[in-house]
């Protein structure tokens, strides 16, 4: 009896071990080996054995629901991924409000144009040598902070019209000599020749001299400097793809494509054309005076298409009379462009203050 007894505390141990997932596993091996122990001692009757199975219930041999042993807390990372994407707009907000700035300070206009220098990069390698793209780094910062998006708008269509009209026929030139130094990638000098004076303007703009009754006739000036370059390198390079009759522009003698001081039916109609779409440019973005600021009305763009010519014209007699002649080496391609390019801001500031003065 005391055997039966014993048998069914150590089955009543062994199963509630098993239903104990914090029991250590040495145990259960501890109470499989008592029991097998037990069971080889013959002690048990038939009535011993039966009472034993009749007081033995199934149930408490069915697995419990485990206990977990550990409760494990959610990581803390959707509060980092909010904390992360508050700094990520923070500074996506605090840099579209810098490039927003208005009037325009040095620091929009660093951070401005180098975003646009890193997504123009393609064009930009294609038109510039890489000192070429350096000093326009300089000239574009210099106009955003002057004139803001409008006027970079402005540098940047001239560059683009200008990149692709040199490109026209490129193979042709190169075989007759009159191609562009690099396949038409300007360097530094064609940057500077082209922008000196609307880097003048600018400047004159930031520094505000002549308060704001001059600020006016500075963006104008800048304008026209733009145009005139821009109608100068169109009528040249499209002079040379397409022209068929080339004229010396002081004698009307027919001479060779790329002559200095030649011109062209074709090469100057391209390039009056070319003066009306930056100066119409310059003047549509006065029309939108909520999202840029208003550069020239209609009659200052007008300005601007005739002072360009009248430049263009004054450019290509002094390239056929001096360029490159005895006693003039020093007057080369970059020396000639800052002459006309400055010509043509002088010319369309004179007009208007010409107007001004006829009007009043």
């Amino acid at each position: 009896m005391e055997s039966a007894t014993w048998n069914r505390r150590l089955l009543s141990l062994f199963v509630s071990t098993l239903s104990s997932p914090s029991r250590h596993p040495s145990a259960y091996k501890f109470m499989a080996f008592s029991i097998s122990t037990v069971n080889t001692v013959p002690l048990l009757s038939s009535s011993s054995s039966s009472s034993s199975s009749a007081s033995f219930q199934p149930s408490l041999l069915s697995p419990k629901t485990p206990t977990p042993l550990l409760h494990l807390r959610p990581l803390r990372s959707s509060r980092s991924l909010s904390t992360m994407h508050a700094s990520i707009r923070d500074a996506v907000g605090g840099t579209m409000a810098l490039i927003q700035s208005s009037p325009a300070t040095w620091s929009s206009a660093l951070l401005s144009n180098a975003l646009i220098f890193l997504l123009g990069s393609p064009i930009l390698v294609a038109g510039l040598s890489l000192s070429g793209i350096a000093a326009a780094f300089l000239l574009g910062t210099l106009t955003w902070r002057a004139f803001g998006p409008p006027g970079f708008l402005l540098v940047a269509t001239y560059f683009v019209i200008g990149t692709a009209a040199t490109k026209v026929k490129m193979a042709q030139k190169v075989a007759q000599g009159v191609a562009e130094k690099r396949r038409g990638r300007r360097g530094p000098g064609s940057v500077i020749g082209s922008s000196a004076a609307g880097c003048i303007c600018a400047f004159l703009t930031i520094f505000g001299i002549g308060g704001e009754a001059f600020s006016r006739l500075w963006r104008l000036g800048f304008v026209a400097s733009f145009c005139t370059k821009l109608s100068d390198t169109v009528s040249s390079e499209i002079g040379k793809a397409y022209g068929k009759i080339t004229y010396l522009v002081t004698t009307f003698k027919v001479v060779p494509r790329g002559t200095e001081g030649a011109v062209s039916v074709e090469g100057t109609l391209a390039g009056i054309l070319a003066a009306i779409v930056l100066a119409a440019v310059s003047f549509l973005m006065g029309e939108f005076p909520k999202l840029l600021r208003k550069e020239i009305g209609s009659h200052e763009a007008i300005i601007c298409v005739l002072a360009s010519q009248i430049a263009n014209l004054g450019e290509s007699i002094i390239g056929a009379s001096f360029q490159e002649k005895e006693g003039f080496k020093w007057l080369n391609n970059d020396a000639v462009n800052i002459i006309n390019i400055s010509m043509g801001s002088i010319i369309a500031v004179l007009m208007q203050q010409a107007l001004q003065t006829w009007g009043s």
